[in-house]
């Protein structure tokens, strides 16, 4: 059995520079391009990746990492199916966060906000671009339900693809598309001595649904 390492001084000092005020974007929509264009060049695996955190009615919470499939200025869009454990939590508690974990970068993206579904016409955009195999899976799993073993989901698969005609499968009703529109977030870059920047957009809904920025102390 390998060795424990000693977790209390495993760290990372971090020395690739700051975000300051000055030079941060005029919107957060522009701060995420240049971060999430930086995160492309980089090559990071799937930088598109996020971890999305709800809660149930109870406010047990709950998180698995989504591809984001789209952002713009109103918000943050992802798919999944309406049967999964997340889209039952959003239906009693319709609030996510989000974390965009761009360890290489030494920096991340956290957001906060409500939720909503999209309509049926942006989640065929949204489904159309997968892999038939894709599809096929999305369609024949029930998802978060219990299975009773892999085999199970792969006889599922096949018998859904010998039922089908070959081609893309038209989007299942049970499966479509959420925006979290934010009304925080919050870009982290990590700092020498663990003196991180974190610059925070708040909408302020006294001023109209404008935006402040908020230096946090890390």
């Amino acid at each position: 059995m390998a060795a424990v390492p000693d977790l209390t001084s495993m760290r990372r000092d971090y020395d690739d520079g700051g975000l300051s005020e000055q030079t941060l974007a005029a919107t957060w929509v522009e701060q995420f391009d240049r971060w999430f264009a930086d995160a492309v060049a980089a090559e990071l695996p799937e930088p598109n990746a996020m971890v999305v955190a709800t809660a149930d009615a109870d406010g047990a919470p709950d998180a698995r990492i989504v591809l984001m499939k789209g952002y713009a200025a109103d918000g943050f869009v992802f798919g999944t199916s309406y049967a999964s454990a997340k889209a039952a939590e959003l239906a009693v508690n319709p609030r996510a966060a989000l974390v965009f974990p761009w360890h290489a970068l030494q920096r991340s993206v956290r957001v906060t906000g409500r939720v909503e579904r999209i309509g049926p016409t942006a989640s065929d955009a949204l489904w159309d671009p997968r892999p038939r195999g894709s599809q096929l899976a999305a369609a024949a799993s029930i998802q978060s339900t219990v299975v009773e073993s892999r085999a199970e989901l792969v006889e599922r698969v096949h018998a859904l693809d010998v039922a089908t005609p070959p081609g893309q499968l038209p989007r299942p009703d049970a499966w479509g598309g959420y925006r979290v529109v934010p009304g925080t977030v919050e870009f982290w870059q990590g700092g020498h001595d663990r003196l991180h920047d974190r610059l925070k957009f708040v909408r302020d809904d006294e001023e109209g649904g404008g935006w402040v920025v908020r230096r946090l102390a890390p």
